[in-house]
């Protein structure tokens, strides 16, 4: 069954949307438009019954809250309606002690509790815990994790750190939901872990053209999927993300 991302032109180009309950990563510089793509993500499963989660490892939700408040997603809406929620695991909170998550985003985001001490970012298992407990808490079908960068890992050596964010993908596409993880990188041409375990792989573009910022994407990879590789030019509306033509 395909999953729409509600993202203008963009589902034509993956016969009609992403597998679900898999893996997606998208990646992309600052300012290339990966939280917009992910909150649309998000909104449009809100819309036709598939409730949404957005973990945030970094920026405060309040802050991806007021950034999306500028499209018409309708995002404090849905939250008030509970179809739309969002967990933070970012530096205040007290990893491990699920029961006393209290920087959850729910239908009084505006009203946060006394934020825990700063403590080191969360290892993949913790993350996962955390967004397991939720899922089966709240009957999640679509994920969003803002970043795969901000995870910690057990380990400095490269090896044991690829097979540890590796058993962590794993174990997201058993949660029965379709997840999109978002991550800082910056080179399509760099390969990493996450995009050779991810199923599908889209790049967020930014750079300078004719003394101009251009804005693009490109799916570098979507398994069991006939999709277009070119590079295509995007545009944020008032709805989101817009793709539009072939870059030339």
């Amino acid at each position: 069954m395909r999953k729409k991302t509600g993202i203008a032109g963009f589902d034509g180009l993956i016969q009609g949307g992403l597998i679900e309950n898999r893996v997606y990563l998208v990646s992309g510089p600052p300012g290339s438009g990966k939280t917009t793509l992910g909150t649309q993500f998000l909104t449009y499963g809100a819309t036709v019954g598939e409730l949404g989660l957005y973990v945030t490892l970094s920026e405060s939700p309040q802050n991806i809250v007021s950034d999306m408040s500028n499209y018409a997603l309708n995002v404090s809406t849905l939250i008030k309606l509970k179809k739309l929620f969002f967990l933070d695991l970012g530096p205040t909170l007290e990893y491990g002690y699920g029961e006393e998550l209290h920087s959850v985003i729910t239908t009084s985001y505006d009203e946060m509790s006394e934020p825990a001490p700063e403590t080191e970012p969360p290892s993949p298992y913790i993350v996962y815990k955390e967004i397991n407990n939720f899922v089966k808490q709240y009957q999640i079908k679509r994920v969003t994790i803002d970043s795969v960068s901000a995870i910690r890992f057990t380990t400095h050596e490269r090896s044991q750190e690829e097979k540890e964010l590796g058993r962590f993908m794993r174990n997201l596409r058993k949660l029965g939901c379709t997840t999109v993880l978002l991550s800082e990188l910056t080179d399509p041409n760099t390969y990493s872990t996450e995009q050779f375990a991810a199923s599908g792989v889209i790049f967020m573009h930014n750079f300078m053209r004719d003394n101009s910022m251009t804005r693009a994407i490109q799916i570098i990879k979507m398994r069991g999927t006939e999709h277009d590789c070119d590079m295509r030019r995007i545009r944020f509306t008032k709805q989101g993300l817009e793709v539009l033509d072939r870059m030339k």
